[in-house]
């Protein structure tokens, strides 16, 4: 979710900035530049939509709704609903992290916490003021600072975030040097090894081939 600010970011102050790497971003439906044909079959586009109208007009609904015995805990969430997340993804729930502790029942019951996602949610989602798809390249904002880099990492398995929406927004903006994990899902930062490789690309311009994207063609619509 951090990443709609970073976009924000690279569109209005992209002088002030060293680099960038997000991970699994999110990708707005709204954006003109997302095909027609990438999303009429997507059913996260619908749960998107729904989620975005009930979290602005019923928030009471929705607080009621997430904090029931269905989501009283992230493992309990993962049980029921695996299609959210991979094979590696629910091993890394298991074994290396402590889940998402701001979305167990007992945390969204709090209004700060509630307000603060449902907040981030309705604007990430909401109508932005410009697409990522439009924008420039950030270096070209400042020649005098040296090399700038923007990186997006992304999950070949990722079921929360498409890997082709991921690929259609970086084949129009050839500047961001784009890496894919194969057996990724939603959680790769956490995976052995990925975390370094973010680091190590954008500090050092290191770039394991591993990484690099299978060819896969993506018609336009």
């Amino acid at each position: 979710m951090g990443s709609y600010t970073i976009w924000s970011c690279l569109k209005h102050i992209p002088q002030r900035l060293a680099g960038v790497a997000m991970v699994a971003p999110m990708v707005n439906y709204r954006w003109p530049s997302i095909p027609k044909s990438l999303m009429q079959n997507d059913y996260r586009r619908e749960v998107v939509k729904w989620s975005v109208w009930v979290a602005n007009y019923f928030p009471g609904l929705l607080k009621w709704l997430v904090t029931q015995n269905l989501f009283s805990t992230t493992n309990s969430m993962l049980e029921k609903n695996p299609v959210y997340f991979n094979d590696q993804d629910i091993e890394v729930l298991k074994h290396n992290t402590k889940g998402f502790p701001m979305l167990t029942k007992e945390k969204l019951r709090e209004r700060g916490v509630f307000e603060t996602l449902r907040s981030d949610f309705l604007v990430a989602f909401g109508d932005w003021d410009f697409d990522p798809a439009d924008l420039p390249d950030p270096s070209l904002s400042r020649p005098e600072k040296g090399s700038f880099s923007v990186h997006i990492w992304q999950g070949y398995e990722d079921k929360v975030m498409p890997f082709q929406l991921q690929r259609c927004l970086c084949r129009k903006l050839p500047w961001i040097r784009y890496h894919e994990v194969p057996k990724g899902g939603h959680l790769i930062v956490h995976y052995d090894g990925v975390c370094d490789a973010i680091l190590k690309s954008l500090l050092l311009g290191e770039h394991l081939p591993m990484y690099k994207p299978k060819d896969v063609i993506i018609e336009p619509a």
